[in-house]
């Protein structure tokens, strides 16, 4: 597992995805152990698309992880019923919440009555934040142990899309977007500044139809979404396989990292 850097960021490469899985499993139960010792509870948000599968693969199996622990939100969800094929909580529940201990009084997942009011529903996934995070009145922005995200090939990560209004976003926790250009159209997403008020942020990321977009994010300046997730005081990750990697020209290998 080759580790390359780039800035502040860390880019974690393996050799395929299977090995990327196992890394992925020591880092999260690793953050997970430490979240637990120190203030007795893990929160994390998860992304849809390949993430889930890559992220389960392993980690379902992993005995040591005290996911009874585990609070998880979105960082993003389709303003659709919970059993509908585009939720990224049906997806999750098939890939990993029905293989592991997690209380689902702790899984906060929009809520459906909302499905059809984006601007409803994303305040309401405040008020669940709230309740987790203390109030929305004294802290200024939730603070995540983890948030895992997924890029999509225009550059966009959770519901956050170049060149969209969203990306100024600087006050509230969760957006409402009805004019995704990603169908469906209708969704809610956390915004940069609970992202980058997180104490870690990984990108997974896998596929040799990664290649170009990973190249342009690390390799070069520019203001797409997933380069504008840039944590203040936390760390920034990507795992990526080799065939994701493969175009990345400006890291530096500084040798076999073991998480």
């Amino acid at each position: 597992m080759p580790l390359h850097t780039a800035g502040p960021t860390q880019i974690y490469t393996f050799p395929d995805t299977a090995a990327l899985s196992q890394g992925l499993d020591k880092y999260v139960a690793k953050l997970s152990a430490e979240a637990i010792h120190r203030h007795g509870k893990f929160t994390v948000a998860l992304s849809g698309g390949s993430l889930p599968k890559q992220l389960s693969a392993v980690l379902k199996h992993n005995k040591s992880v005290d996911f009874s622990k585990w609070i998880v939100y979105f960082a993003d969800e389709r303003c659709v019923p919970l059993d509908h094929e585009d939720s990224n909580y049906l997806l999750s529940k098939h890939e990993l919440f029905d293989h592991v201990p997690i209380l689902p009084e702790n899984i906060h997942t929009i809520d459906p009555k909302y499905v059809n009011h984006p601007e409803d529903a994303a305040e309401d996934y405040i008020s669940q934040l709230a309740k987790t995070f203390a109030t929305k009145d004294s802290v200024r922005f939730p603070v995540f142990d983890l948030i895992l995200l997924g890029v999509g090939p225009d550059g966009h990560t959770c519901s956050l899309f170049p060149d969209h209004a969203l990306l100024k976003e600087s006050t509230e926790w969760v957006a409402s977007i009805t004019d995704s250009p990603k169908p469906p159209s209708c969704r809610i997403t956390l915004t940069f500044p609970v992202l980058n008020h997180a104490h870690h942020v990984a990108f997974v990321a896998a596929g040799a139809g990664k290649q170009d977009m990973l190249h342009r994010l690390l390799d070069t300046p520019g203001h797409l979404p997933a380069q504008m997730v840039k944590p203040v005081t936390g760390t920034l990750s990507w795992f990526v396989d080799d065939a994701a990697a493969q175009k990345v020209t400006s890291t530096t290998v500084k040798g076999l990292e073991r998480l």
